[in-house]
């Protein structure tokens, strides 16, 4: 089964979430420390007289000591505009640091972060960066990004890897967002190999980025199956992850255009994610 659950305070189910693992905990031989919790820093918690209280209200919400891992969900500060981050994401990240020394959390990381903002963190970091999360797919490599965790000892996990098929929701606005699902060289691959596209695009995930995680989102228990079956011992070969990679779609599904603003920080795409 699945023993790594991915939460956040903004997801706004961590109390249900904290409910299901305790029953699981009364009715199996399963205990906490059998399973691997995350949880992430909302963008109006980064003040730092703020950070410690969220991290303590997710952990009663979820009925739990501590977390294996807390991660900054975004470079964003609510309701911050000017030309600067204010708090800075270091100053985030040093109150992230003292949730460790307090035994409230066991390791820390990010998510959405571009590369020169990683770089932000590890320059003042005392606690590691342990774990990197971003979305990841055929349409958006991260090559860079992974090149940046492989040198520094990051873990990269990737999220998104179907392509957000559910989350139309993020997507008003924006015209014609391609669906990786339906791509050609991925049905292609998924009618060769006789294995579905989520299982296909899962695979792809693991075999391109050996050593990295992917987070699988689904509620359909076939599903669920099935993307656990990706483990049970077959590959692509070098032919299908070829014609997955030379895709010609690029394109980022959560681009972040929520957070825009035209006072800043972020008044472009290209700022926030730091695109050449």
């Amino acid at each position: 089964g699945y023993t790594h659950i991915d939460c956040a305070s903004v997801y706004e189910n961590e109390k249900e979430v904290g409910d299901g693992m305790n029953h699981v905990f009364r009715t199996t031989r399963l205990n906490r420390k059998d399973v691997f919790v995350t949880s992430k820093l909302w963008n109006d918690k980064h003040h730092p007289n703020e950070v410690e209280a969220a991290c303590r209200v997710t952990l009663s919400d979820l009925c739990c000591d501590y977390l294996d891992l807390y991660l900054m969900h975004w470079p964003v500060v609510t309701g911050n505009t000017g030309d600067v981050v204010d708090p800075s994401l270091e100053r985030t990240w040093k109150a992230m640091e003292r949730l460790v020394d307090l035994g409230l959390v066991r390791s820390l990381g990010v998510s959405n972060f571009s590369v020169p903002k990683l770089r932000k963190i590890v320059a003042v970091q005392r606690i590691p960066l342990s774990v990197c999360q971003v979305e990841c797919h055929p349409f958006l490599r991260q090559d860079e990004i992974r090149e940046f965790c492989v040198e520094n000892a990051i873990h990269l996990t990737a999220y998104s890897p179907l392509g957000s098929p559910d989350s139309a929701s993020m997507f008003r606005g924006r015209d014609k967002v391609p669906e990786l699902m339906k791509d050609p060289a991925v049905l292609k691959v998924s009618k060769q190999t006789n294995k579905n596209v989520g299982q296909v695009l899962l695979k792809w995930a693991l075999q391109s980025r050996p050593g990295s995680s992917v987070l699988a989102k689904s509620a359909n228990p076939d599903r669920l199956k099935g993307n656990l079956a990706v483990l049970d011992g077959w590959e692509l070969d070098e032919q299908a992850m070829q014609e997955i990679n030379d895709v010609n779609t690029k394109a980022r599904m959560v681009d972040g255009s929520f957070w825009l603003h035209k006072d800043g920080p972020y008044r472009t795409l290209t700022e926030l994610w730091d695109d050449k």
